[in-house]
């Protein structure tokens, strides 16, 4: 699968993972600062951004589009970080390709099946009328009526591309994503991948929780957590320098 990409820098590769309703654009500012002493890879993922849209977006398909993808650019062995399901993606990658994996950073996820809590933000986006000639001002005041949070719907909105003919479409794939919420909400599973892995957490968000912390190291059993005081979920959005440092300094031990 040709997966959307940038890549900036130059020197040992680190690929970075978006999360649900993401796209690489959401880690350009954190890739841009590391790209002074590596070479990052910013990737959209299927389903999502500019990448290809596919009938599947379970855990297996997303880690072998990823191997595919970077086998196509001669990069058999990389550094991985990935963001909430990007994290997922990361860590079932380094359990079904663990020889092409060196270090593995995963942020603010945990391994375990999660419940469901973007059934309004489904309704939300399937709601919109993308056939009409509206402004995104307009677009955004809809989405309003469910979302009352600014970011989230500036972040959602960010998936919206324009028609040449007026109207919009969403960039990703937001029928089969909605069909299959259930395949990005399971948990990963694979024999242990022994190498160095640093789970990072927002002090905040309940994402990656105390109790979460046997089965990372059931499957990660080198891996070790760094929480970032006062971020929620969006470590790299709220705390950029604390969540640089950890990532910086892992990288280079």
């Amino acid at each position: 699968m040709d997966l959307a990409h940038k890549i900036l820098g130059t020197g040992e590769p680190l690929v970075i993972l978006h999360g649900l309703f993401g796209t690489l654009d959401n880690w350009q500012t954190i890739a841009k600062r590391l790209s002074g002493r590596r070479q990052v890879i910013l990737v959209d993922l299927p389903n999502h951004g500019r990448s290809p849209h596919v009938d599947r977006v379970d855990y297996a398909m997303q880690a072998e589009a990823l191997s595919d993808f970077l086998a196509g650019q001669w990069m058999h062995e990389v550094d991985v970080l990935g963001h909430s399901m990007g994290g997922k993606v990361a860590m079932r990658y380094a359990l079904s390709y663990p020889d092409r994996v060196r270090k593995l950073i995963v942020v603010d996820m945990a391994p375990r099946a999660y419940e469901r809590g973007h059934d309004e933000i489904f309704a939300a986006m399937r709601s919109l009328p993308l056939d009409r000639d509206l402004s995104r001002a307009e677009l955004d005041d809809l989405l309003a009526q469910r979302i009352p949070q600014a970011a989230v719907r500036l972040f959602l909105l960010k998936n919206l591309a324009r028609e040449r003919e007026g109207g919009y479409r969403w960039k990703l794939n937001l029928n089969v994503l909605h069909r299959d919420y259930a395949q990005v909400l399971a948990g990963t599973e694979g024999p242990a991948w022994d190498g160095e892995a640093l789970f990072i957490r927002g002090e905040k968000s309940d994402y990656l929780r105390d109790e979460d912390w046997p089965g990372v190291l059931r499957l990660f059993p080198g891996a070790r957590l760094e929480t970032i005081a006062s971020a929620g979920h969006w470590v790299h959005a709220e705390r950029p320098e604390e969540l640089l440092s950890a990532v910086e300094g892992f990288l280079a031990a």
